[in-house]
This record gives structure tokens, C-alpha cells and sequence, in this order.
């Protein structure tokens, strides 16, 4: 299984970023934006669209407020098994590391998605440009 670890420090504070992250039906407005271009609420689920021109499911898994950490899983037929976890870590008042985390199948499609998150760690940086 494939596991993809981004590590990202945002010049922002956690709890702004933590905002971002738990709007779940807001990501291409608030955390990515020009990288998901839309994003549609579907009962426990959204509908991702990305500037590539892909749509994705992500079923959203868990929101835990006391650990600021969100987690969503993809089920398609490309991928066996996509499980993400999103966790925002306060470093002082101004400054945050979100530590997000994909394990995934098949394993070659993991070049590509790791492609992709690099595109989304630059929107998060335009997002909260400090």
C-alpha cells in the first residue's frame, strides 16, 4: 500500500486553517481554491471537482474537533482503497503545520496522486499566504 505524507507549515493560525479544513463543502473556497475548482455537498459525502478536470467522491469519515484532524476516504473504481487524514497542529500564535496523510491502491497510481497533493499544498499556500 502506498502512503503519502505531506508535512506542510502555513503561515497561519491553526484555528483559521482548522476552519478551512472542517468546512467540508467548501474546499474549493476556503483551503484549495484554484486547485478544486467545485465542490458539491451529497449527504455524508462531497463531490470534488479539480482543475484538471477530474471529479472525485470523498466520503467524509470523521471530524474530530478536540484534535483538529478530518478524515475522508474515496471509493471508485481506480482505487481499491483511499483513506486521508487532514490534521491541523498550532506551531505558536501565528504559525500551523497541517500534517496530511493518504494511504492507498493500487500502488501505481501513486505517482499521480502525489502530483496532485503538491498542486494542493500550493493552493494552501496562496490560501494563507501569512
Amino acid at each position: 500500500m502506498a502512503s503519502i505524507h505531506n508535512d506542510i507549515p502555513l503561515n497561519a493560525p491553526a484555528h483559521k486553517v482548522w476552519e478551512a479544513v472542517r468546512d467540508f463543502g467548501a474546499l474549493h473556497e476556503r483551503l484549495v481554491p484554484g486547485f478544486v475548482t467545485a465542490c458539491q455537498l451529497n449527504g455524508d459525502a462531497r463531490i470534488v471537482t479539480f482543475s484538471n478536470g477530474s471529479v472525485a467522491r470523498e466520503v467524509l469519515v470523521d471530524c474530530d474537533e478536540a484534535r483538529q484532524r478530518l478524515v475522508y476516504a474515496i471509493n471508485n473504481e481506480r482505487l481499491k482503497h483511499y483513506s486521508a487524514s487532514v490534521q491541523v497542529i498550532a506551531d505558536g500564535e501565528a504559525k500551523c503545520r497541517l500534517v496530511w496523510t493518504i494511504d492507498m491502491l493500487p500502488n501505481e497510481l501513486a505517482a499521480y496522486v502525489q502530483g496532485q497533493t503538491k498542486e494542493a499544498v500550493h493552493a494552501m499556500n496562496r490560501a494563507f499566504p501569512g
